[in-house]
């Protein structure tokens, strides 16, 4: 398995990706993944055999810390064609996701997801450490964080989305 950076070649693929990953709500979150493409500093692919069997993105948001602004990943989202899953190919994308942000010098990466699949990977609610949801929408165990090197203990606040998220009424789980 190769996991590689997205490239304009991959997009019908990585919709198609997210369209069997998420079933009924398949067309809405690859319509996520086109419009947080031209945000997202990695947007990163599972290929296997030459197809593309995963994607991920994470992306530039923001924590508004009471002494200021302080640039934070979201990743999302993340997708793995159904007849793949259960191989370790989403963490391989997370951890690449990660590992992204952290080249970015960001102290934090977020998400919204699965406590129990997303704790194995290093993920921990957020609430717990302080943080608060960009929505009432999101669950409290769903808002997730990891934190990286560049965190600091004033580091704390909301996080606020990027706008795609809100045009495209994708904040919550659904």
């Amino acid at each position: 398995m190769l996991i590689r950076p997205e490239n304009p070649a991959d997009h019908e693929a990585v919709r198609q990706v997210h369209r069997a990953a998420f079933g009924a709500d398949g067309d809405h979150v690859a319509a996520v993944a086109d419009a947080l493409r031209a945000g997202a500093p990695a947007s990163v692919v599972a290929e296997l055999d030459g197809q593309v069997v995963g994607h991920v993105a994470v992306g530039r948001n923001l924590l508004d810390a009471p002494p200021r602004l302080v640039d934070v990943g979201v990743l999302s989202p993340l997708g793995v064609r159904p007849e793949f899953q259960r191989r370790g190919i989403g963490r391989r994308l997370v951890e690449a996701a990660v590992e992204a942000a952290r080249d970015r010098g960001w102290p934090a990466v977020f998400l919204e997801g699965d406590p129990g699949y997303y704790g194995r990977l290093g993920f921990r609610a957020a609430g717990d450490l302080g943080f608060r949801r960009p929505s009432l929408r999101i669950p409290p165990a769903a808002f997730q964080v990891v934190l990286l090197e560049g965190y600091e203990e004033w580091m704390t606040g909301t996080l606020v989305y990027d706008r795609v998220f809100w045009d495209l009424d994708a904040v919550g789980l659904r």
